[in-house]
């Protein structure tokens, strides 16, 4: 719904006042007046979503040092020692991984948040099972053919893409760098998303640039069809457009090729400060499968995970920092997430099993920061059977998302997910 609309389908004089008169939010919560407004709201609202595929090991991400003793034991061969666990500000019992200092940092400033023990009742353990789930947004005994964020654009942009794009909506309704369109994105007949391959090829793009040499074999014949394909993207060319917009960005971002996921992230803040309408971003880093040599053992600070870690961090806190360089910091907010969890107990080869539920790290300047949730209770002889336990389902943080930060209301939501679910005060 557009303002015009908006004005005339609401009785602004009597509405807009009262707004300033001091009638809360809450006492127009459920009626047809605060859904269009919140959809009004959620209009300029950008949604980034951040895939750590593999299975990222929570408690070793955000440790409960309230029960270090337990955790310690369960651990032996890979816990953080307790004074190199990041202090997080206004909390007793909970620190990060020593790799998280841009996480601290956004914690501390108000524009992080973490929810604690995502996931669902009955979870998977199989890579490919698990994130289906996630993607779709199914139960774990059910089977979905459309993504969650697919059938969220549907919902949003009936008719694509036989009437798109247009006016309203010139731009690509959902954007994934550095892959192929994941099943997120699928709607029920298309695809509502396109991918940008890789980085490489965005700056070919916006820079008139193929990837073959014209002067080699088959040069000229492939620099033709490259030519030609992206001419025919009828995508393309906005793209491009929002991309030379920008001609400075924040020179907080790691060089390029050293960090995947900020280059992939540089390119997302790039085509919203360029002024795409773009709804959704998904980006992906990978390789947290860790199931032996999680830690060096020399020093538990260090290894593939806390590599990770430290990538995962710095590139969040540059992009963050864009965002409020190209001043279009209020209009974004991101999420991560993971197909699952580990175990409790490490393993005898210095690494983590899959488990089931993990904590997921959500961010934005104007997000709700702190930590929703307790620590998870670690038993004190734990077993390699052992997981955490599930506090909140990974579908009620896509219902919170939809209906307060893109405005949908909650049967709107509750159609999507399907089904109701409690809302976490991310927002």
């Amino acid at each position: 719904m557009k303002r015009k609309e908006f004005l005339k389908n609401v009785a602004a004089g009597v509405v807009l006042p009262s707004f300033l008169n001091g009638i809360s939010l809450k006492a127009l919560a459920g009626t047809s007046t605060f859904h269009a407004l919140s959809r009004l709201m959620g209009e300029d609202k950008v949604l980034v979503l951040i895939q750590l595929a593999g299975g990222n090991d929570g408690l070793n991400t955000v440790i409960p040092v309230d029960q270090y003793s337990a955790y310690s034991a369960a651990r032996e061969n890979i816990a953080i020692p307790e004074n190199k666990a990041l202090k997080l500000q206004g909390v007793e019992g909970t620190a990060l991984h020593p790799s998280l200092t841009g996480f601290q940092q956004l914690f501390n400033e108000g524009k992080l948040g973490i929810i604690q023990a995502v996931s669902y009742p009955k979870p998977n353990f199989s890579h490919f099972r698990a994130t289906d789930i996630w993607m779709t947004a199914s139960d774990s005994n059910m089977v979905l053919n459309t993504g969650w964020a697919g059938r969220t654009l549907d919902h949003l942009f009936p008719q694509f893409p036989a009437h798109y794009p247009n006016a309203t909506m010139p731009d690509p309704l959902a954007i994934q760098v550095g892959s192929v369109v994941s099943s997120t994105f699928q709607g029920p007949s298309f695809t509502m998303g396109i991918a940008i391959s890789n980085t490489s090829k965005f700056y070919n793009l916006i820079e008139g640039k193929t990837d073959v040499e014209s002067d080699s074999r088959w040069g000229e014949q492939i620099n033709y069809i490259e030519e030609m394909s992206l001419k025919t993207d009828q995508y393309a060319n906005v793209i491009k457009q929002a991309a030379l917009k920008v001609t400075a960005q924040s020179d907080q971002y790691p060089a390029a090729g050293k960090n995947g996921l900020a280059d992939q992230l540089k390119i997302v803040a790039r085509l919203i400060g360029g002024g795409l309408k773009t709804k959704i971003y998904m980006v992906n880093m990978g390789s947290f499968d860790t199931h032996s040599k999680q830690t060096e053992d020399t020093d538990k600070t260090s290894g593939n995970h806390s590599s990770l870690l430290k990538k995962l961090s710095e590139a969040v806190t540059a992009f963050m920092a864009d965002l409020e360089y190209l001043q279009v910091k209020d209009k974004v907010m991101g999420i991560t997430f993971s197909e699952f969890g580990r175990r409790i107990k490490s393993n005898a080869s210095g690494g983590t099993d899959h488990g089931a539920a993990a904590p997921m790290f959500y961010f934005g300047h104007t997000v709700k920061s702190g930590i929703i949730g307790n620590n998870p209770v670690l038993p004190a002889n734990a077993t390699v059977q052992d997981n955490v336990a599930m506090q909140h389902d990974f579908r009620a943080v896509y219902s919170s998302i939809l209906q307060n930060w893109m405005g949908l209301s909650p049967d709107e939501a509750g159609a999507i997910l399907p089904g109701q679910y409690p809302l976490i005060p991310v927002v």
